[in-house]
């Protein structure tokens, strides 16, 4: 058991360090050449805690495991909402400002809703790759227009507001000069996380044979949760800090992130199907938590304790159903 368990472990583990690596690296050399730091933090922070699913769904495409590959994106999702944000609520009462409420939220909700559609009715092919991540493009690109004109970002600001705060080393440092290093550094964690993922996926398929099950619920839920783990220590680092809202947006912009940008890249590289049994099941369980979400953040734009609550026993439930 012991030689099942220890490459999953062992590939969680690269995943983590080889991403947090790859994010510091690419911030640091864009600051170098002179990005600005308003496109930094809405790109390569914002989308630094999703590298872990990234590599793991598209390794675990080209080995022909799309159950692990989109089980991977769907479940993040759902743990995202449920056991993350519930988590966070527990802590500390998240405060949900309106304009990631109206605009990122629902965001959230349509996409979903779309990449339930989707999955249902086309097999996750190249061009709807393509059209996930130019939607990804474009979503950053109006969110960057929007927060020029306004001091507040929405939920992709605070993904990445949530990332610094947990790890400040990821703050601009202007007086910085050299671009080497950051490129060292960048291209060592590019290497950790590429490592990590084949090792993770090649754990979790001996996983489900070991016990049994099929690949898409090892890909449902411990790939899913493993990979959300970065989400999980920066929503919670953010609830202890009282900053119940960049806790809302960094689930919020971490499932934007997933659908388009995870599940884009995968089917552009690895085109496949989703597994019927996420079709069916997953998919819509996502699109419900994904509304419960946005109906508990509207009552008094807050999502208290006992909504926490709720959410953590509803992923539990959640699993317990899985599992045979």
């Amino acid at each position: 058991m012991l030689d099942t368990w220890a490459p999953l472990l062992g590939g969680l583990v690269l995943l983590m360090a080889g991403g947090e690596l790859l994010v510091r690296g690419a911030v640091q050399a864009a600051e170098r050449i002179g990005i600005p730091p308003l496109v930094i933090g809405l790109t390569l922070v914002g989308f630094g805690t999703s590298m872990p699913e990234l590599v793991t769904s598209v390794q675990a495409g080209l080995n022909g495991s799309p159950g692990i590959a989109y089980g991977n994106v769907v479940g993040s999702n759902i743990a995202n909402i449920l056991l993350i944000a519930g988590i966070s609520a527990l802590i500390c009462p998240v405060i949900v400002a309106r304009s990631a409420l109206r605009r990122d939220a629902v965001a959230m909700l349509a996409v979903a809703a779309g990449f339930a559609v989707l999955a249902a009715t086309l097999p996750m092919g190249r061009a709807v790759g393509a059209g996930l991540v130019v939607l990804l493009v474009a979503y950053i690109w109006f969110v960057i227009r929007q927060e020029r004109a306004s001091a507040d970002g929405g939920a992709i600001h605070d993904k990445s507001a949530a990332l610094v705060g947990a790890d400040p080393g990821l703050a601009p440092d202007p007086s910085a000069r050299r671009l080497v290093l950051p490129l060292v550094i960048a291209l060592a964690g590019l290497a950790l996380v590429v490592a990590g993922g084949a090792l993770l996926v090649n754990g979790a398929v001996a996983l489900a044979r070991g016990f049994g099950v099929s690949e898409t619920v090892i890909g449902l839920t411990i790939v899913a949760v493993g990979t959300s783990a970065p989400e999980l220590v920066t929503s919670v680092i953010a609830a202890l800090k009282r900053q119940g809202d960049v806790a809302f947006g960094n689930v919020v912009g971490s499932n934007i992130y997933n659908i388009l940008g995870i599940g884009g890249v995968t089917a552009l590289i690895a085109p496949s199907h989703v597994p019927a049994e996420i079709v069916r099941f997953d998919a819509p369980a996502m699109v419900a938590v994904s509304l419960l979400l946005v109906v508990f953040a509207a009552t008094g734009l807050r999502i208290g304790r006992r909504e926490g609550a709720v959410l953590v026993a509803g992923y539990a439930g959640y699993v317990w159903a899985l599992w045979p």
